[in-house]
């Protein structure tokens, strides 16, 4: 007698190839980015909440800050639009969270892709979110007053420079995402960081000698200080009420995106232990 033999059940490749990787992460961004579609809720983190920020900080303290929501404008601005940067970066482990908890990363694990496209497509569409928003910031910012004084062009940079720092910090919202148990916890990580930190800084109000002296060296050397400072010397060019001055943008630049390179050190390879648990 002979006894059939079942055959093997397919399996998923270990490896993919680079180029069907990046199609699939293609593919998958386009997934997350689509779901704005059925979840129109998300425009309202995306422009009127930014909208929302900026008209209360222009008309509450504008006038008290610098005399009138105009002069206060170059002062706001970049620094809402960092604050801004660093709150959207919360929705990358919100998103990461919600999907690990539906049971969407067992779906993708089961299928023939690359491991690392299902968690690359939620960054880059997230990335994607964020110039969306940024450009919502700016356009608003414009139309209360904002100025770009130096070049339009210097607009390339200075939204790469914060998008590079975006992706960079949201590594953190990537650990954070993957390590607790629902999306109110993500949120309760941004607000116990991400307020305390961009408050601690000369995004809303210039540092001064009014402050204590230990104050104004963690304001000083605040990362979110020096993003603030590159980004008013590519917009603006000057120090707020001081046309005939001039703000360095190499210095305050460099030093940003080294403190984001840390950061993304610390949490890179926590997130991808992490990940590889859970997906």
């Amino acid at each position: 007698m002979t006894t059939a033999t079942a055959p093997a059940p397919a399996t998923a490749p270990n490896r993919v190839a680079p180029g069907e990787a990046l199609r699939q992460t293609m593919t998958l961004t386009w997934r997350n980015l689509v779901q704005i579609k059925h979840n129109p809720m998300e425009l309202v983190d995306l422009s009127i909440q930014p909208i929302m920020f900026v008209l209360l900080f222009a008309y509450v303290f504008g006038p008290a800050m610098a005399g009138s929501v105009t002069a206060y404008m170059p002062i706001l601005i970049p620094g809402i639009i960092v604050q801004n940067a660093l709150f959207a970066s919360l929705s990358i482990g919100m998103g990461l969270n919600t999907d690990v908890g539906k049971g969407v990363f067992d779906r993708f694990r089961s299928l023939p892709i690359a491991r690392s496209a299902p968690l690359a497509g939620r960054i880059i569409a997230d990335t994607v979110k964020q110039a969306w928003s940024m450009a919502v910031l700016l356009a608003i910012g414009i139309a209360l007053g904002f100025r770009v004084e130096t070049s339009w062009l210097n607009l390339v940079p200075a939204f790469l420079m914060l998008l590079a720092f975006a992706v960079l910090f949201s590594w953190a919202s990537v650990f954070i995402g993957l390590a607790v148990d629902s999306p109110e916890k993500v949120q309760i990580f941004g607000f116990t960081t991400i307020f305390p930190v961009t408050f601690l800084s000369n995004a809303f109000i210039p540092v001064s000698d009014r402050y204590p002296h230990w104050l104004r060296v963690v304001m000083d050397n605040n990362p979110v200080s020096k993003l603030v400072d590159a980004l008013r010397g590519l917009l603006v060019g000057h120090p707020p009420g001081d046309p005939s001055g001039s703000l360095p943008v190499g210095g305050p630049a460099l030093t940003a995106l080294v403190w984001g390179l840390v950061i993304a050190a610390v949490f890179v390879p926590l997130s991808l232990r992490m990940f590889r648990r859970t997906a």
